[in-house]
């Protein structure tokens, strides 16, 4: 995002500045990988009449405007991150469900190799590796 606010880029953008979209804005900062389901309880606390369907649609038009991004992280709802803080490549444990983030460098080889094999320019910030963690690898309880 440019030097604009996320205010400035809304209404730049010919959109309103609403309660519900800073709500849901903040909630999704605060809890990073977030599902909309996750999101709408965050909001809820403060804004009990705020329904899924209304997380759903402001979600939608945040991403358009490029305030947030989601990727999927296994199951079946998209997660969500704020857009500023989407450079990083993120990393499942299949045994514990733990997701870290990374950096988006590691993914460097894969993404030049799609390039030159295939011509295929990929977009590393959507991408997910599901694999063990080291502490369940080890035989831990994982997280």
């Amino acid at each position: 995002m440019s030097h604009h606010t996320w205010r400035e880029e809304l209404r730049s953008r010919g959109y309103r500045v609403t309660p519900q979209r800073q709500l849901v804005l903040e909630a999704v900062r605060e809890l990073e990988h977030a599902t909309p389901d996750a999101i709408c309880a965050t909001v809820q606390k403060t804004a009990s009449g705020l329904n899924l369907s209304t997380v759903y649609r402001t979600l939608d038009l945040l991403e358009s405007v490029g305030l947030v991004t989601h990727t999927h992280l296994g199951g079946s709802s998209s997660s969500y991150h704020l857009a500023e803080e989407a450079d990083h490549l993120h990393v499942v444990c299949r045994g514990c469900g733990d997701v870290s983030d990374t950096a988006l460098d590691l993914a460097d080889g894969l993404v030049q190799r799609l390039r030159e094999e295939i011509g295929f320019d990929a977009d590393a910030r959507h991408l997910t590796v599901f694999g063990t963690c080291r502490s369940c690898r080890d035989g831990g309880t994982g997280a």
